[in-house]
């Protein structure tokens, strides 16, 4: 039996209800934020990736599902979409529309990394991009923008931790401080640890390697390194934060894993998903823009979701949906019953309840399916009820039937009794 790639899964029904409520929860917070959906391809050209995020990171390195197409050019399936959602804002001159672009997207993403717990190969994100000022205000809003989304999804206790990773004229100063560090820790450090500080030290603090963690404790902070205006920049973010009665902790070695983020970064953790407790995180990228080969400045930040990872904190939170059952389930008696049932069930969901019906022609049957369905009406539809205009309505519940018009069942499952 063919069975499902390694690292992907099947996402079923009652589970596929709590991710529906999840991204409508998404999508009416956005909606009064004024974001507005943007869906970017699944394809992009690997140098999108390369260039955007970065080739020493452990996505472009590792990770990417990257492939030559027939005429030669090489492919990756998008491991993350803020670059491609940047192509997108450069392409199409998005900049040329009044104000602040804000864009939010929902999809699935790819990496090819170790399947684990939250974790998959195949995994859906719930992203947002404010593209086009550099303003504090602008980060502030973003963060509060994810906290509210969490919020509406059902997530209580999650955590925000706060950073700010400088800016071009700061940070070269703090890495070499750290490379520094760095090299006369080698020998405790893991092998890709060890690479990293020669081409990207900054990416040691992102490590989550246990044996590391003593050296990543007390190397310099970055917070301590920041020129005035990245300073002035976090004073700014975090005031307005404090404003808005959001609660943060700083977080000195937060560096998130990719390599355009600049100034304010962000990750918002839960408890209950251990280790890797990541749900949430993001940053500004004011850079993103001219690494894409763009010729003037495209300034942003934005932060992205593990849909995962949240809905699995959502179910061990024991919000873990019940069966979906229909309104009414319509049984009809016979098979010449059964036509005038489907045309009397497209009548009825025109009231907007949902209404199903028993393919079978035989009445136990219709109901013991009915009964594993965990209906609690069902609608008897014979030749008896035809003829007369009148239905049996039986309450599975109670066993309680009585008999009831077109019009009456209608306004019955209109005024949602």
């Amino acid at each position: 039996m063919i069975r499902a790639v390694k690292g992907t899964r099947d996402l079923l029904p009652p589970a596929t209800t709590l991710w529906n409520q999840v991204e409508e929860a998404a999508r009416r917070v956005f909606r009064a934020y004024h974001y507005r959906e943007i869906r970017t391809p699944v394809l992009e050209l690997t140098e999108l990736f390369a260039r955007g995020v970065g080739q020493e990171t452990d996505i472009v390195s590792k990770e990417m599902y990257t492939f030559e197409d027939r005429d030669g050019c090489s492919l990756t399936l998008r491991p993350e979409a803020t670059a491609s959602v940047i192509r997108a804002y450069l392409e199409h001159r998005l900049d040329q529309q009044p104000g602040v672009q804000k864009l939010y997207y929902i999809g699935p993403m790819f990496r090819r990394e170790r399947p684990q717990k939250g974790r998959y190969r195949q995994f859906h994100q719930i992203g947002a991009e404010a593209i086009g000022s550099g303003a504090p205000a602008v980060d502030a809003e973003i963060i509060e923008l994810v906290t509210e989304v969490l919020s509406q999804a059902g997530l209580e206790d999650f955590s925000l931790l706060l950073n700010s990773v400088g800016c071009p004229k700061c940070r070269p100063a703090y890495v070499e401080r750290l490379r520094a560090e760095l090299r006369t820790q080698a020998a405790a450090l893991c092998t890709d640890c060890r690479r990293r500080t020669e081409t990207n030290p900054l990416r040691v603090l992102d490590c989550k390697v246990p044996e590391d963690q003593p050296v990543i404790a007390v190397l310099p902070s970055i917070l301590d390194h920041l020129c005035a205006e990245c300073r002035a920049h976090f004073e700014a973010v975090r005031r307005m934060l404090d404003q808005r009665g959001i609660a943060y902790e700083l977080a000195p070695r937060l560096v998130r894993g990719l390599d355009y983020y600049m100034r304010t970064t962000f990750e918002l953790v839960h408890g209950s998903l251990g280790a890797q407790n990541s749900v949430a995180g993001g940053g500004r990228y004011d850079g993103l823009a001219e690494a894409l080969g763009a010729k003037t400045a495209a300034p942003g930040i934005g932060f992205s979701i593990g849909e995962d990872r949240l809905v699995l904190a959502l179910e061990q939170a024991g919000r873990a949906p019940q069966n979906f059952a229909p309104d009414l389930f319509i049984a009809a008696v016979g098979e010449s019953a059964l036509e005038q049932a489907a045309v009397l069930a497209r009548r009825l969901r025109a009231t907007g309840a949902a209404v199903d019906l028993s393919f079978e022609p035989r009445l136990k049957r219709s109901l013991e399916i009915a009964n594993r369905l965990g209906v609690r009406r069902v609608l008897i539809v014979g030749e008896e009820e035809l003829a007369s205009g009148s239905y049996t309505l039986r309450d599975m519940q109670t066993g309680e039937q009585q008999r009831l018009t077109e019009q009456e069942v209608a306004s019955l499952l209109a005024g949602g009794n």
